[in-house]
Parts: structure tokens; sequence; C-alpha cells
């Protein structure tokens, strides 16, 4: 196998899904370790890759090792494969909180190690990926790395010291995109829309304004400018968000997801 995943939750399977997508490995080229033997089944059933329920046989068996169980697991995981890691692994890990300087330190010796923070988006092909990488890690290794985290979505290299903002602007806001379509779905439920069709207009009109600045390149706020008409309904609304700290809201919700991940 080449590649390894110490756990498989939502995000790994995700990101397990974006890779076969993309034929970037074999379904027999991928090992993933499960708690239980019902997840060792889901995970066989869904993905189709080859499963264990021990820890170890990921790292024995694969040479890019992805650790993808929650964060406070992971200081019992290192302990658990740290003596069948060596220097040919690329140690990967996926938590806030948890430093490059970190996870070397628990291995207990010197490593290949990467950061990455992906988003649920990935399920569909959709993610945005922050990487961040020790001095360790080669330019083939990053390359390798990266044609992994493009195959479920797009990525960004930035230095450690941003990756808990990466973790606020784009891991944890999904979150807080779908709380924005639910609200506004309800608002149209109330004026007496059916709930599946107000879902549909608020999700397009979420996905299509997206688009609208990855691909115009033009500032978030001038696109807002051209829907708000003078005198008209849109900038109404605009003055209500206001009023009610909106963009404050939003900007200390971040903050806050941001700090946490610090102190994880």
């Amino acid at each position: 196998m080449k590649i390894g995943f110490i756990g498989c939750g939502n995000m790994g399977s995700a990101m397990i899904g974006g890779i076969l997508k993309k034929g970037v490995f074999a379904k027999e080229e991928i090992i993933v370790s499960n708690l239980t033997e019902e997840g060792s089944r889901r995970s066989r059933e869904k993905l189709g890759v080859v499963t264990t329920m021990d820890n170890c046989e990921v790292v024995k068996n694969a040479r890019i090792v992805i650790l993808a169980v929650k964060p406070q697991f992971y200081e019992e995981v290192i302990r658990e494969v740290k003596a069948f890691l060596t220097p040919e692994h690329i140690v990967i890990g996926i938590a806030p909180g948890k430093t490059l300087g970190w996870l070397e330190e628990k291995c207990e010796q010197p490593l290949k190690v990467v950061r990455l923070m992906p988003n649920t988006p990935a399920q569909v092909g959709e993610g945005m990926t922050g990487v961040c990488i020790n001095e360790r890690v080669t330019e083939e290794d990053l390359q390798e790395v990266l044609t992994i985290t493009n195959s479920f979505g797009r990525t960004e290299v930035v230095p450690e010291r941003l990756m808990d903002a990466v973790g606020a602007v784009s891991g944890c806001s999904p979150a807080y995109v779908f709380m924005f379509i639910e609200a506004m779905a309800d608002a149209a439920v109330a004026q007496g829309m059916p709930r599946k069709q107000a879902y549909q207009f608020a999700t397009q009109a979420v996905l299509g304004s997206a688009k609208m600045v990855l691909e115009t390149g033009m500032h978030p706020g001038e696109l807002k400018d051209m829907v708000c008409s003078p005198a008209g309904t849109t900038i109404e609304g605009v003055r209500t968000l206001e009023k009610q700290g909106f963009r404050s809201a939003v900007f200390e919700a971040l903050q806050a997801c941001s700090d946490k991940g610090k102190r994880m």
C-alpha cells in the first residue's frame, strides 16, 4: 500500500473519496484502520479499500500515514505506532492545534511531517485545504501531498503561523455557511415558500455567489455593490444586517474559532 489512514470518519472518508475519484491511488493501494469491526465493514463496503483494526499495520504497510482521528486521540495513537515509523514515512496530521513540532516530538524521532487543514466540502470535491510542512519534507514530497489534496478541492501552502486562521476561515466556516443557508430558507418559508424549494433557492444563491468571487477575481464588496440598487430591496437588507451586527458576529466567530484552535 502507498497511503494509510489511521481513522476513517467523515473527513478521512471524504479525502479517500477524492483520491479514488481522481485516480491518485487505487483501492488496493490504500489501507485504513478503524476502531471497530463495524467501522471496518463500512470502509470496505463504501470505499473498497484495505482495512484493519490494527493502527500499526497501517504504518507498516504505507509510506504516507494520515492521522485522521480526533485531536484528543493523537497522543495515544502516536504512542502506539511510533516504534514502526521510519525516516521514509511522511506523517500527516489534520487536527487543529497539533503543530509540526508537537507531532515530531511525540514521534520521538526526526520525520517528514505535514499538517493539513481540510474541510468537509471535500466530500463533494470542493474542499479547501491549507498545507504546511517541516524542513525534512522535500519538494517532491510536497508535490505528492498536493496531488492528494487537490483531488478533493483546492489547496494553498501556508506558513504554519497561519494554520489556525486556515482552520477558522475554511475548516470551521462551512458550519456557519450552513447556518446562513438554513436561516435564509427559514425566512423564505415564513413568506410561504415550501421548505424544500426554499433550500434550493438559498443554496444555489450561496453557490453562485461564491463562484462569482472565485471566477471574476472581483472584490466581494464590489460584487455586493452591483446587487444593491439605489433605494432598492437589497440595500435595505444590507442596512438591517449591519444594524444587527452581521459582520461583527462573523468576525468574532472566526476569531473565537482561531483562538480555540491555538489552545488545543
